[in-house]
């Protein structure tokens, strides 16, 4: 499905943060990933954060969102379902997290490529994307 507008880019941004918040916070109470807790209740804060960000970025530029369309940018390859996070082991959740986090860092990268023409909101993208990336390396120290 493609994303058309504004609108779409950060609705499915909002999107990509509630099932990245849903993942960390039920890993966060998986038995198997006690050591790395902390980490992911962090992790799952900072996704908290984005998720906002994302909605004030949305509230903020509503009068924007029809004016520019959006070519060649679909969803399809930023979709990915992670069931069963809360019974997974350690290394399948830290293999999973880490799969999350580069999707992230690419979908924001190619996002505020693709809306360059409201530049407060492709900056606020960037912004999110290097977030991710930051969470690539601290997954990596796990």
């Amino acid at each position: 499905m493609p994303l058309e507008n504004f609108g779409s880019i950060l609705n499915f941004a909002e999107n990509l943060e509630c099932q990245d918040l849903e993942f960390y916070e039920l890993v966060a109470a998986n038995p198997a990933c006690a050591a790395y807790k902390s980490a992911f209740k962090e992790l799952a804060a900072d996704v908290r954060k984005n998720l906002k960000t994302v909605q004030r970025a949305r509230r903020e530029n509503v009068t924007e969102m029809i004016l520019e369309p959006i070519k060649d940018f679909k969803r399809d390859r930023f979709c990915e379902a992670c069931q069963g996070a809360e019974s997974m082991s350690a290394a399948e959740v830290l293999e999973t997290a880490h799969r999350l986090e580069v999707r992230g860092e690419n979908y924001y990268s190619e996002a505020s490529q693709k809306i360059k023409a409201l530049p407060e909101v492709a900056r606020t993208l960037k912004r999110l994307g290097k977030k991710r990336k930051a969470h690539i390396e601290k997954l990596k120290t796990l």
